[in-house]
């Protein structure tokens, strides 16, 4: 069965549920940046609306995957947390300078995670060597890897992809992940041999502000317009949800 793991922006939630056809919802915040830890409360409120797994990403911030003390530390205050508020999973990934898998990291975090389920995120997709890193994920215990195949999108990275999926010979999950649209899911899936993927089927929706002071910016000059939204289109699931169905 193709299992579909629905990108979820805590930011939007509010306003849309999780559309039926996705398997598991991956929660996180700030998808402009990849992807940040989300909030308890809207973790709360979502597992009181759903009734599929929620997998909560562990991510202190943007940028690379080269963490402090400090910030493990809040990683690791933030899984405790997670689970206290009734996470089915986790996502998280941890690098070395030199670009390799940070075995030592991920296994203190594995070990605070257990015994829920734990997704490497596309982390991988920075490391030096995409096929030791598999190999190092499987030793550590991992259940699954989101990945582009270390290219732009998953499309671009189709040949990695199905390199990796034959190298991981089921005892890992290797999910594609990354630029996953209507347009392009039969070829992926086709190409790469996948039994699970991951997007966010977002479409925009304007503000309901009647008011807008459009000179001022909450954020970065490069971010989104206060005033249009992200939010899960409930089309895009379905027809997401068809088309792996015809793949099966």
């Amino acid at each position: 069965m193709k299992r579909r793991a629905l990108s979820k922006d805590r930011k939007r939630t509010r306003a849309t549920m999780v559309p039926p056809g996705a398997g598991r919802v991956e929660l996180c915040s700030g998808l402009l940046e990849g992807g940040t830890t989300p909030s308890m409360g809207v973790l709360q409120v979502i597992k009181q609306c759903v009734q599929i797994p929620v997998f909560v990403m562990i991510r202190p911030r943007g940028g690379d995957f080269l963490y402090s003390d400090r910030e493990v530390e809040v990683m690791k205050a933030d899984i405790h947390l997670a689970k206290l508020y009734g996470a089915d999973g986790l996502v998280l990934g941890a690098l070395t300078e030199d670009g390799h898998v940070d075995t030592e990291l991920c296994m203190e975090l594995l070990s605070s995670c257990r015994p829920l389920p734990v997704t490497f995120h596309r982390a991988f997709d920075m490391v030096q060597d995409p096929v030791l890193a598999l190999e190092t994920l499987l030793t550590l215990g991992f259940e699954r890897v989101l990945t582009s195949g270390c290219d732009s999108s998953a499309l671009e990275g189709l040949p990695m992809i199905k390199q990796l999926i034959e190298q991981a010979k089921g005892k890992i999950v290797v999910m594609p992940g990354g630029g996953i649209t209507e347009r392009n899911l039969q070829r992926i899936l086709e190409g790469s041999g996948a039994t699970e993927f991951h997007c966010s089927a977002r479409s925009a929706r304007d503000s309901g502000m009647k008011f807008r002071n459009t000179s001022v910016a909450m954020g970065a000059s490069l971010s989104s317009s206060e005033y249009c939204s992200k939010v899960t289109d409930v089309a895009k699931v379905r027809t997401l949800t068809a088309i792996a169905k015809s793949v099966l």
